[in-house]
């Protein structure tokens, strides 16, 4: 009996990659309202294998859009991203809460599937900041909300409030939930609001000297295929209780300098830098714990960076000379 899946944000970065994924052995449905995700060639090359129903969960669910018989539901569909949090946190808030309630109200009715919630390290971004938790960060540290009055802190709450609201749903109701909290997932098609598709972008621009902000800051990137190996098998173990569970990479932590030559080898362009500060709330390093992932699964990150960074290049080079054509 093959499952049946679906993905909300599923033409959406994850989302897609997840359902090329899955397609190979589950019935999968994508829900997006293509606010963010992509109406592209990939995703045209994969609606034979798929089901594709187009809808703005900002609003309630009606009544027959969806079956009623899924066995997991991945609810990816959110705002994200520092320069929308930043220029907008009235969409951040507005989308990411509203999102998460209607999902939940439709998915109260099921019976019998797990619900998998995409949350983010930026829900303890605050603890960090304010000394209370350490890094590499476990699951089990304190939450607490940065400054509410920038803008930024505005993505931090819609995840911490929508693993409050899976919690409570899921409590009420008495469904499966797993709340995964990735830490910078990054691959091909993941959209230009985040740090790696903007370096690529502007140095195949040309930008000579090249600016970067908080040099000094160290991250640890996940690709894209080993966040969806980790949320699959999370996602699928047989365990009733909710699993709140650190999505990343553990074993490579990169200065934000040394990012940007992996970059440059990569592109095979290397001009200077122009160092700038970090951003206000931008913190200075964060790493994952995942031993509760290992411990759960056995999942260890399958892609190295220098080779990841190699075949997102690759993409995003292709990318923006197709943009640039009128693609």
């Amino acid at each position: 009996m093959r499952k049946k899946i679906l993905i909300t944000g599923g033409a959406g970065f994850i989302g897609l990659h997840l359902a090329r994924r899955a397609a190979r052995t589950c019935d999968v449905t994508l829900l997006d309202d293509f606010s963010r995700g992509r109406s592209d060639t990939e995703l045209a090359a994969l609606l034979p294998h798929v089901a594709l129903v187009e809808h703005d969960l900002t609003t309630p669910v009606p009544d027959g859009l969806l079956a009623d018989d899924f066995t997991e539901v991945y609810h990816l569909a959110a705002v994200v991203g520092v320069g929308v949090a930043n220029d907008n946190p009235r969409r951040v808030l507005r989308t990411n809460l509203l999102s998460t309630v209607h999902l939940l109200d439709w998915f109260a009715g099921l019976t019998g599937a797990t619900l998998c919630f995409a949350s983010s390290s930026e829900a303890y971004a605050g603890s960090v900041e304010a000394g209370v938790a350490a890094v590499p960060t476990a699951e089990d540290v304190p939450l607490m909300l940065p400054d509410p009055t920038v803008p930024r802190s505005s993505y931090g709450f819609s995840k911490i409030t929508g693993e409050l609201l899976c919690r409570t749903y899921a409590r009420t109701h008495g469904f499966p939930l797993r709340m995964v909290r990735f830490h910078n997932v990054y691959g091909p098609r993941m959209g230009y609001d985040h740090v790696i598709p903007q370096f690529i972008e502007r140095l195949v621009g040309g930008a000579d000297p090249f600016e970067i902000h908080g040099a000094d800051q160290t991250r640890a990137f996940c690709h894209v295929d080993d966040a969806v190996a980790a949320i699959t098998a999370l996602t699928a173990l047989p365990t009733k209780e909710p699993l709140l569970v650190n999505v990343g990479n553990d074993q490579e932590e990169t200065l934000i300098r040394d990012l940007a030559h992996g970059v440059f080898d990569a592109l095979g362009r290397h001009p200077a830098l122009d160092v700038h500060p970090a951003p206000p709330l931008s913190p200075a390093r964060r790493v994952p714990d995942i031993s509760l992932l290992r411990a759960l699964t056995g999942h260890r990150p399958a892609v190295p960076l220098r080779e990841g960074l190699r075949s997102t290049c690759a993409w995003y080079t292709r990318d923006i000379a197709a943009r640039g054509n009128g693609g």
